[in-house]
């Protein structure tokens, strides 16, 4: 059996702060037809549609956003990242703001946002990327190398001369388990002796926390502490997937990220797609590589 593409059964929603903005914005997921692909709508603006889609990506500093005919949708990337490891092919995603809800910096309200709504299996086949030969962008410094494979595997090391990051590696094989489990729970970060300089570029005006880990020279402010001792690197590993959801279709490809970031994440995407040797579209005749159940490792 082929895989389908999937939608939600039920319309979700949930209300929040944007991190940046600080604007609260109601944001509500529907369900969408086969190969609608995910796509925003602004419903403040009279519905004005924005497709999730690299060709869109403007503004990649501090957050994800997309831009068309000057209408913005802004931090995208820990819902998309959501949806793509919950194998959501199709959404119309309505927001009356231009940023998505932060909620507590993670993906994990997003995860049981989608769960609350359930599945639709749709009558058309799921088609995935797959990537054909090496990509690689970025320098000795910072780089993602992007190489064939059966599967999304995501290989992430993060390197921060603080006490509680260092040098944090870790991989593993996408899937809706694994995101949930592994990912989801992994708050965003920032160091306090950036919130002054960020707030002075009209940043972070909605930050927390509440919704971000905040660190100090040599510690953390947040009282309950860490989810994983690892957190940040799991973290960047939201970020990257949400980027690489972006495609708009499933990934076959082992992504190994040295010090990622946004505008390296859209960098990646984009060298890749300029590249029409480099790729190529199928549907799986077999099992579905999003699959919990088609792999072992983790």
């Amino acid at each position: 059996m082929r895989p389908l593409q999937q939608t939600l059964a039920r319309p979700v929603e949930v209300e929040g702060l944007g991190l940046h903005t600080g604007v609260r914005a109601r944001l509500r997921v529907c369900p969408a037809p086969a190969y609608a692909g995910l796509l925003f709508r602004r419903v403040d603006l009279d519905g004005f549609e924005i497709p999730a889609s690299p060709q869109y990506v403007a503004h990649v500093s501090y957050a994800t956003t997309l831009v068309r005919a000057g209408v913005m949708v802004a931090t995208v990337e820990h819902l998309l990242a959501a949806l793509y490891a919950c194998g959501v092919d199709n959404a119309l995603i309505e927001l009356d703001a231009l940023e998505v809800p932060i909620l507590d910096g993670s993906a994990a309200p997003f995860v049981e946002l989608l769960a609350r709504a359930g599945r639709r299996t749709l009558d058309a086949p799921r088609q995935y990327l797959r990537v054909r030969k090496p990509i690689r962008v970025g320098d000795g410094q910072k780089h993602i190398t992007l190489t064939p494979d059966t599967c999304l595997r995501l290989s992430c090391t993060i390197e921060f001369t603080h006490p509680m990051i260092g040098r944090q590696h870790r991989e593993l094989i996408v899937t809706e388990e694994t995101f949930a489990e592994e990912l989801a729970p992994a708050r965003t970060f920032g160091f306090l002796e950036d919130v002054e300089k960020l707030r002075q570029m009209r940043l972070i005006r909605g930050g927390s926390l509440q919704n971000a880990i905040v660190l100090t020279r040599d510690g953390l402010l947040n009282p309950e502490g860490l989810r994983f001792p690892d957190e940040f690197v799991r973290h960047k590993m939201v970020d990257l997937l949400g980027d690489l959801a972006l495609l708009g279709r499933p990934l076959l490809a082992r992504v190994e990220a040295w010090r990622p970031g946004h505008a390296m994440n859209a960098t990646a995407v984009a060298a890749l797609l300029r590249d029409p040797t480099a790729w190529e579209l199928l549907s799986h005749p077999h099992r579905d590589p999003m699959d919990t159940r088609a792999h072992t490792d983790k």
